[in-house]
């Protein structure tokens, strides 16, 4: 019996020190410069991305080999004209059934989703829209919908990353930075490409380039593409031989591609909105019906246009098609991913837009080694260029584009090149033809705004619990002299008036000391005094809502939100300051410290 109440009460201690030691990483993560803490919170979210892509990959290719008949997990070629049709309808017809019973309205998911969430609910998303884009995704892949992995592996990796901060009760900061660690990490273990992980995360989704999100950022990328190659092998998802110009005169037809490049993705985001805007009042059936019938018609025709079709982007790199045909399947792609894309089916835009890319710069540089016999031309280099060209125009991530390629191709001879068609092609979209990028564009579609703002953006990196002022003491409304007295001993700044067992307002320390000193001395008359009793007519109360000095009502802020939500709340007038909280136990709310517009305009002016 003894053994058993010790051990009792070491599982006891224990769990209290377990405690003590999270609730210190909770106010420390608050802080922007919470390097260690971060890093190894990216660490752990990379390990759990890393399996989560892991397992869905598995699942997808091994259903799709079975249903492709074992030629592998892109082979719709190899399907009969009746499967190629059926395919995408059976696909949409579970879609339908699954959105309309589970989904309660949650429609939009990827990265758009993944956008929204940290411009208006500081990153958290739902174990609902992980299942949704899971199985959702799993659906579509298989049923050769033209959509890619890469936008469920991002909301997934996302997903994960959030959901474990959301687990731990962390605060809202380093939340949006575990779902930049989930980012990362779900581009990483997609491609087997870490670099463009982080650039993507840091250039799309977290908008920051700070040391604090750096690292973390960094380790969770690392971390998922060491958990996929040990499950999956760590072979190159395109193989191609190394490609460069022949000359400096290819240049001009570099810019040309470039600008064919933009123009092409301007209209694919032009045509996706014009889809959106008007399929977004028909009901999510026929929403999903109406992209898998449009897809199996197009499939029926050209079935290198169902699934990711990575297979066929190998086979343009290396010259496996002609002209002609590149620039049909280019046009096809196009029109079925924006159809799939803008309404609703689960799945990601950058495979689709790395093989619109291809096969446009595969078809161009067939054409150019036609008319051009004397510049040695090679149509795959120019195939290469257009993947990454479109990707950075269509998504408006030039960086993430051009390092994806560098490490999806392994050919550093076409980083100049690169540069050049990418920041040609994002410039002709952007300021040519005034396009944003398909993320913004989608989210706009739906009803769903989008801003960033660079003080918000700052504002968004601090916890509350790292600028609340704690020299602060708790009274209730009436207090006596010597009460009063006892109070000021702890030398508080503020003074937080309670009643009926809520705070109310806050009082000037400086104010208080003020006062008693000026009654003592008889400057002031006794405001708001009333006599505690017949019998003790010489002790009086002191009334601390009605004694001359500074005071602000007070509204309540959870310890895990951040300065940018502080303020939003003191912008609605909810009060004219807040006392941060957190229940400690059900019922009981603990107060952490004080915040003021001065103390939040002090840490963004720091």
């Amino acid at each position: 019996m003894q053994r058993m109440t010790r051990q009792v009460n070491l599982y006891q201690k224990t769990r209290e020190w377990l405690g003590a030691r999270l609730e210190d990483m909770r106010l420390h993560l608050a802080r922007p410069d919470a390097l260690l803490q971060l890093a190894a919170l990216g660490l752990v979210t990379g390990l759990l991305a890393g399996g989560v892509i892991v397992l869905f990959r598995v699942l997808v290719e091994s259903i799709q080999n079975l249903a492709l008949h074992g030629n592998g997990p892109d082979a719709f070629e190899s399907l009969s004209l009746l499967e190629r049709f059926g395919y995408p309808l059976l696909g949409a017809i579970l879609l339908a059934l699954m959105f309309r019973w589970f989904a309660r309205g949650l429609y939009v998911l990827g990265v758009a989703r993944v956008l929204e969430r940290m411009a208006y609910h500081q990153g958290h998303l739902t174990l609902r829209g992980f299942l949704l884009q899971f199985f959702g995704v799993a659906i579509a892949l298989v049923g050769g919908h033209s959509v890619g992995r890469e936008g469920a592996h991002i909301f997934l990796g996302a997903c994960t990353g959030s959901l474990l901060g959301q687990k731990l009760d962390l605060p809202n900061n380093a939340v949006r930075t575990l779902v930049g660690c989930g980012t990362a990490a779900g581009i990483a273990a997609s491609f087997n490409t870490p670099l463009a992980g982080v650039i993507f995360a840091l250039e799309v989704i977290m908008m920051d380039y700070q040391l604090a999100s750096f690292i973390p950022v960094i380790l969770s990328a690392v971390t998922a593409t060491v958990v996929s190659n040990a499950a999956l092998g760590n072979a190159a998802v395109f193989s191609v031989p190394v490609m460069e110009l022949s000359s400096l005169k290819e240049i001009p037809l570099v810019i040309l591609l470039g600008l064919f490049s933009g123009a092409l993705a301007a209209g694919f985001i032009r045509l996706v909105r014009g889809i959106a805007s008007r399929g977004k009042a028909w009901p999510i059936e026929g929403q999903m019906l109406a992209a898998g019938l449009s897809t199996a018609l197009l499939g029926m025709w050209l079935p290198e246009i169902m699934g990711i079709g990575y297979d066929t982007i190998n086979l343009t790199l290396v010259g496996g098609y002609g002209a002609g045909i590149l620039l049909l399947m280019a046009a096809a792609k196009l029109i079925a991913t924006s159809i799939c894309s803008a309404l609703n089916v689960p799945g990601g835009m950058i495979g689709p837009s790395f093989f619109i890319g291809a096969t446009l710069g595969g078809g161009f540089g067939h054409v150019l080694a036609h008319w051009l016999p004397g510049l040695d031309i090679q149509p795959g280099l120019y195939a290469m260029l257009g993947m990454s060209a479109l990707m950075g125009a269509s998504l408006q991530a030039p960086l993430a584009a051009l390092t994806a390629l560098l490490e999806l191709t392994d050919n550093p001879q076409i980083i100049m090149p690169g540069m050049l068609v990418v920041v040609i092609a994002g410039l002709t979209a952007s300021e040519v033809f005034g396009q944003e990028s398909l993320f913004i564009t989608m989210l706009k579609a739906k009803g769903l705004d989008y801003r960033q703002h660079p003080v918000i953006a700052a504002l968004r990196r601090v916890g509350v619990a790292s600028v609340m002022d704690k020299a602060f003491v708790r009274s209730q409304r009436l207090v006596s002299a010597e009460e009063a007295r006892k109070l000021l001993e702890q030398k508080p700044r503020w003074i937080v008036i309670v009643e009926d067992k809520t705070p109310r307002a806050i009082l000037s320390g400086i104010a208080l000391a003020g006062y008693l000193e000026a009654r003592y001395d008889g400057v002031v008359p006794d405001i708001g005094e009333t006599e505690e009793s017949e019998n003790e007519a010489d002790e009086t109360r002191i009334d601390l809502m009605k004694i001359p000095g500074k005071r602000l009502e007070l509204a309540p802020i959870q310890l895990h939100e951040t300065l940018q939500e502080a303020l939003e709340k003191l912008d609605r007038g909810e009060g004219e300051a807040l006392y941060v909280r957190r229940m400690s136990a059900p019922g009981i709310w603990r107060i952490y410290g004080i915040l003021t517009r001065e103390q939040i305009e002090s840490a963004y002016r720091l």
